[in-house]
């Protein structure tokens, strides 16, 4: 005889989880395996940092665009906004070190302005957050597709269905949890970090022996605009608000310190760190070796003189810069080519972290859907990620997954977000500083170094997001514009409505418990199994009273009914309720009304089979009444509703397992469909 399957050495997941789902998303964690999702520090930055590593490869291809509006002699101005962009990531970075000592919750600059600032600056800054999300996704994957496209043109015709196809794929990849998105995205990250690293050394060796690379569009020249003195002042500016671009993702580390392993502030603080010198270095050289270069990529391709913008995609500044420091075809331009790819891919995958965890804040806090507090099987908040990956699908589709367009959308939310934090944390500071001590010296020190670098960070990011927004409000961001304020509407909405709800169910001294009488009402349609399990419930629970109940649509099939109950012997008395409209819950209603009128006061459970199918297209050949009549009849007072499941045989296929036999079927000597003589428990 074989052993028995203890509960605890038996998989619950073989029983309630699909197997297309386990296939797809892998088995189900239990919830004490919470701690060994944390990441390190190596692990952490691939997740978290792929956004801003990845915007070197648009930030200055985006810097450059603008500048080429003016025409190429505006290139000159590019070393000094490139070294804005990159004083404003130092300063962004700092400021950010000191966000993450003062609120590791995860909650990031939404805590600290609600914190800080009020409910108002609050819902405005996790909108903006939440906008600003969407749009990273949207961005890095037309980006990503964008330079696949420049390595095989052919492709040019699929865009759209490319960048579908990514997203799809990262949200399965995030669906199977944060420690197996680490472990397929950190490669990648490496590869085009490194990768990225050689090619600027290289080329930078070239140049300064003399053999600068050259760019295969540095021998066209470019269609430029005649500005005046005040467009060429708005052009630089423009110029360097695309360039801020790649400050995108660095509130992702703080919105995600939850994630890391402990000491959890230290090693989010060095990997913000990290990153941002990595960035700042990859940014500052790209810029360099394409003004070396020569690159030319313009806004519009066909203002390239001599370029066929008619048959051929403009290849992107990476890809230029890769071709012209190693020659295109190479095995070095493949490599980095895919590298950029891959990252700029992945780099939709820091929001991928940072939304569902900012979306569970959110939720904890009463703004957003219980349901985005809910972590799935593999311990990840799973329905953010859908959210975000269909609202991400839906831009892309919109907006033909063309980088120049998406671009214009963004970094508006990010830089609302990063000013309204940076202004929350200089009032952090500041009620710190009133209330300790002055003899706690060292604390002091510390909370005046926090108050002066984020008062730096307020002042500058202030100013870049007004800058963001006069060069780029009529170029798209007016649609930003309108949708932040209208999510942070939608979420005061929902936090009222939570508190409106609380306050309505709170429990009082008035409640008072019992009641005078207890009825179970069976509805009938036909006799069946399903309805004899029903009545077998209704029985076991020992209420005052049963009575089956049978709603007349048909006089006929009443009538075989009533002839079919007696001839079954059933255990409790046939109601049969006439129906001339062929309506199903108020009849019942009706009859629950008389019934109390007659009896008094009754608390009244009905009891409704339902079928569980196993395959799809079986719920459509069934017309689910009983959800509908239990919809009805749950706004009858004093009613409370028992679905009783009876599950197909098709079940077994999908569920490993069907309903049992009734109870006498072990008496009557019936084999189950397990090979076994059936017990007397009938839970399905």
């Amino acid at each position: 005889m074989s052993p028995a399957v203890t509960d605890e050495s038996r998989d619950p997941s073989d029983e309630t989880t699909p197997i297309a789902k386990r296939i797809l998303l892998g088995e189900p964690l239990t919830s004490e395996q919470l701690d060994d999702q944390a990441l390190p520090k190596k692990m952490a930055l691939p997740i978290f940092a792929s956004d801003a590593l990845s915007s070197v490869a648009y930030a200055p291809q985006e810097l450059v665009m603008i500048l080429l509006i003016g025409g190429t002699a505006f290139l000159a101005f590019a070393p000094w906004v490139a070294a804005a962009v990159v004083a404003l990531l130092i300063v962004v970075v700092l400021s950010y070190r000191q966000l993450i000592k003062a609120y590791p919750s995860g909650g990031g600059d939404y805590e600290v302005a609600r914190t800080n600032l009020g409910e108002r600056a609050g819902v405005v800054v996790a909108a903006a957050l939440l906008v600003d999300y969407i749009l990273t996704v949207a961005v890095s994957i037309a980006s990503g597709v964008d330079n696949i496209i420049s390595a095989v043109p052919e492709l040019d015709p699929w865009r759209i269905e490319l960048a579908v196809g990514f997203v799809i794929l990262i949200i399965l990849v995030n669906l199977r949890g944060v420690r197996e998105a680490s472990t397929a995205f950190a490669i990648p990250t490496y590869v085009f970090i490194g990768s990225v690293a050689v090619m600027i050394v290289t080329g930078l060796i070239r140049w300064a022996f003399g053999d600068a690379p050259v760019a295969s569009s540095a021998a066209f020249e470019v269609h430029s605009e005649s500005l005046t003195q005040a467009a060429v002042l708005l052009l630089i500016l423009r110029a360097f608000s695309s360039g801020c671009s790649a400050l995108t993702g660095v509130e992702a580390v703080s919105n995600g310190v939850p994630a890391f392993r402990s000491p959890k502030v230290r090693n989010a603080q060095l990997t913000l760190v990290t990153m941002g010198t990595i960035a700042i270095m990859l940014f500052a050289g790209l810029t360099a070796l394409a003004l070396i270069t020569g690159v030319h990529y313009a806004e519009n391709p066909c203002h390239l003189i001599g370029f066929d913008c008619a048959g051929t995609p403009q290849p992107s500044l990476m890809a230029q810069v890769a071709a012209a420091t190693f020659g295109a075809g190479s095995i070095p331009f493949y490599v980095i080519q895919a590298a950029t790819a891959c990252v700029l891919l992945l780099a939709a995958n820091t929001a991928f972290n940072g939304f569902p965890l900012l979306g569970a804040v959110l939720a904890r806090d009463g703004y957003a859907p219980k349901s985005l507090n809910t972590r799935g099987d593999r311990l990840v908040f799973s329905n953010g990620m859908l959210i975000l990956g269909a609202a991400a699908i839906v831009v892309l589709i919109v907006f033909q997954a063309r980088l120049t367009t998406l671009i214009q959308l963004y970094i508006i939310g990010v830089f609302v977000s990063f000013s309204l934090g940076q202004i929350g944390m200089v009032k952090h500071w500041r009620r710190e500083l009133r209330l300790l001590p002055p003899k706690l010296v060292s604390e002091r020190r510390a909370a005046v170094s926090g108050l002066i670098i984020n008062f730096v960070g307020a002042a500058f990011t202030v100013a870049v997001l007004a800058i963001v927004t006069i060069t780029k409000f009529t170029h798209g961001a007016y649609l930003v514009f309108f949708a932040i304020p209208v999510l942070a509407l939608l979420m005061v909405g929902v936090h009222r409505y939570y508190r409106d709800v609380d306050h309505e169910t709170a429990m009082d001294d008035d409640v008072r418990f019992g009641a005078s009488g207890d009825v179970a009402l069976v509805l009938v349609g036909r006799l069946q199994k399903p309805v004899a399990k029903a009545v077998d419930y209704a029985l076991a629970a020992r209420h005052d009273k049963t009575i089956a109940v049978h709603v007349a649509i048909n006089e006929q099939e009443a009538v075989e009914l009533q002839a079919d109950w007696e001839a079954h012997h059933m255990p409790v008395p046939l109601v049969i309720i006439e129906s001339p409209f062929r309506h199903y819950a108020a009849p019942v209603a009706q009859f629950i009304k008389a019934y109390r009128e007659k009896h008094g006061s009754t608390v009244v459970t009905v009891y409704l089979p339902q079928y569980i199918v196993g395959h799809w297209w079986e719920s459509l050949l069934h017309n689910r009444r009983a959800r509908r009549i239990a919809q009805q009849l749950m706004l009858v007072h004093g009613v409370s509703i028992t679905l009783v499941p009876w599950l197909l045989d098709s079940t077994e296929l999908i569920y490993g397992r069907r309903s049992r036999p009734l109870p006498g079927d072990d008496r009557a000597g019936r084999i189950t469909s397990y090979g076994l003589v059936s017990h007397t428990d009938d839970t399905p």
